[in-house]
């Protein structure tokens, strides 16, 4: 079985490894270490990171990551896990999407060991982390008083890619192209398949999010070989793809009244919103330029004229898609159920 080292740490085969890998000292002359997880098996196979919170402010991949480690059920049949809770430390302390340059991590790679500090934790974690991996799945939420539908955005031209994003089992695939300097694309040179788990909001932890990340990750484990089969009786979610979306804009600012949710199917035409002034006057009407599925809106109730409000993805039966939405919670939030 192929070595396995991190931060100068060898991993043995058959072992689990709890390691704080050094990133760089703060001015206060603190060490800030990067949390990492890893777990393999006795036989060969793939190794798989799995990460959290590049965005310091996106939380709910830190408890998907925290409920797999501690799962009773993630026995590896074969190959290696790296989770990575936490990549921007700093983010998470000041509960801030940036570093503390005001870099977005997410938009720095591959970074340098001789950059700036943002480039040299993208340096570490690409180096220490990605580059020992062949695949990888990269958890998110939606910006600060923004929710996301739980969706898997990657490159579904990549044969093997698109395989692997329909088994994680949540109704929305959304082809996303490579933004530059992204986790995304830094992998992508490094030959790893990677997977963009997109799903709740920032700074709050959303149980549907979670759940159907915990599950979409064991699905990925086991389409991989990796965990042993599971029987279940209950019929797989089919995930529908859409190449196109894009947001729906408010035209006036003020007091918003949403008329749609997270997950809803909307026709051409259909009214999102109302935006008024504060005395209940109606200023402007917010309507869908197209058929689609409401895959993210805005939470806030006050708009700037100009603001993205609602994320609309196409598809060519988007009905269908709202019943897959419906049997996900139905799936995963049964009345009494605890947490995963």
């Amino acid at each position: 079985m192929k070595p396995l080292n991190i931060a100068g740490i060898d991993i043995a085969p058959g072992s689990s490894h709890q390691i704080d890998l050094p990133v760089v000292r703060l001015y206060t002359d603190s060490e800030v270490t990067m949390p990492v997880y890893v777990k393999r098996a006795r036989k060969d196979g793939p190794t798989v990171f799995v990460s959290a919170a590049v965005h310091g402010d996106e939380l709910n991949g830190i408890e998907i990551i925290r409920r797999l480690i501690q799962s009773k059920s993630l026995k590896l049949r074969c190959g290696s896990i790296i989770f990575v809770p936490m990549v921007n430390v700093y983010g998470v302390l000041n509960q801030s999407r940036y570093m503390p340059d005001r870099r977005d991590l997410n938009r720095v790679f591959p970074g340098s060991d001789k950059g700036s500090l943002a480039g040299r934790l993208a340096h570490i974690f690409l180096d220490e982390i990605v580059s020992k991996c062949d695949y990888g799945i990269d958890l998110h939420t939606g910006a600060i008083h923004r929710t996301n539908l739980p969706q898997i955005r990657a490159n579904l031209d990549d044969q093997q890619t698109r395989e692997l994003a329909e088994e994680f089992g949540v109704p929305v695939l959304l082809n996303a192209n490579l933004r530059d300097g992204s986790l995304r694309e830094a992998a992508v040179e490094y030959g790893v398949k990677i997977l963009l788990y997109e799903a709740g909001e920032a700074l709050r932890f959303d149980e549907l999010s979670i759940r159907a990340g915990v599950k979409g990750i064991e699905n990925i484990l086991r389409a991989l070989q990796m965990l042993a089969k599971k029987r279940s009786r209950k019929r797989r979610i089919e995930p529908f793809v859409a190449y196109k979306s894009s947001w729906v804009r408010s035209g006036a600012s003020g007091i918003v009244r949403d008329h749609v949710s997270i997950g809803d199917h909307v026709q051409k035409g259909a009214l999102l919103a109302t935006i008024g002034d504060a005395f209940g006057e109606t200023l402007a009407r917010v309507v869908s330029v197209r058929e689609g599925v409401v895959i993210g809106k805005q939470n806030i109730p006050l708009v700037q004229e100009g603001d993205a409000m609602f994320h609309i993805a196409y598809f060519r039966d988007s009905e269908d898609v709202s019943d897959n939405i419906e049997e996900l919670n139905e799936a995963l939030l049964n009345p009494g159920d605890a947490p995963l």
